[in-house]
Parts: structure tokens; sequence; C-alpha cells
């Protein structure tokens, strides 16, 4: 069983920046891909980005296009935690994301964030 906290989230402005972290436990989580998914209030929850393995930060990423140039992923092995910066915030980017690691199948709590206009 592994958990995933998700911290980071809150209000901001358009144009604004805020940076996600979630941090998971146990020592498997190098082995990991991961990934950012968010979910708005009566939509579907869908990716933001993701991120293999490889070395000690992490491999080959993907972002959905809604933000490619915006948002970063990244990854630190030493600390079992992944990131995600996002910059030049969009209220359409108000939503709780969630972090997930894929070969368990498991979800964070999930963390709100607001983009106000």
């Amino acid at each position: 069983q592994v958990q995933l906290v998700e911290s980071g989230g809150g209000l901001v402005q358009a144009g604004g920046s805020l940076r996600l972290s979630c941090a998971a436990s146990g020592s498997i989580f190098r082995f990991n891909s991961m990934g950012w998914y968010r979910q708005a209030p009566g939509k579907q929850r869908e990716l933001v980005a993701s991120i293999t393995t490889s070395g000690s930060t992490g491999g080959s990423t993907v972002y959905a296009d809604s933000v490619k140039g915006r948002f970063t992923i990244s990854r630190d092995n030493t600390k079992n935690t992944v990131y995600l910066q996002m910059n030049s915030l969009k209220p359409e980017d108000t939503a709780v994301y969630y972090c997930y690691i894929y070969s368990f199948g498991s979800w964070g709590q999930g963390t709100q964030v607001t983009v106000s206009s």
C-alpha cells in the first residue's frame, strides 16, 4: 500500500503561479511513473501531466495541450516527491488536483486550486 499526500493548492489571481507537491510513502516511489490529474465541478477527471522514472529527477514527460508551456512536472526521488509548477494560471485551471501513482492505481486526497479572474 502506498500513500500520496498533496499540498500547495490555494487561491491565486489569473496570471499567478502555484507549486503543488505530492509526497509518497515507501521506497517504491523511484520505480513508478507518476501523474497529476484534475477534476473541475461537473467535469470528468483529466490528465494534466505525467512523468516516468529515470535517475533521481525523472524521465520523459507528457502534458495536456491546455497546459503545455505553462505547467512543469518534475520529481525528486531522494524526497519521494513529485511536483507540478503551474505558471500563468487561468480561471479554467480551477479544479481539484490529484496525484496518481500508476503501478498501484492509487490517488491522493486532492488539493483545491482556485484561479480568480
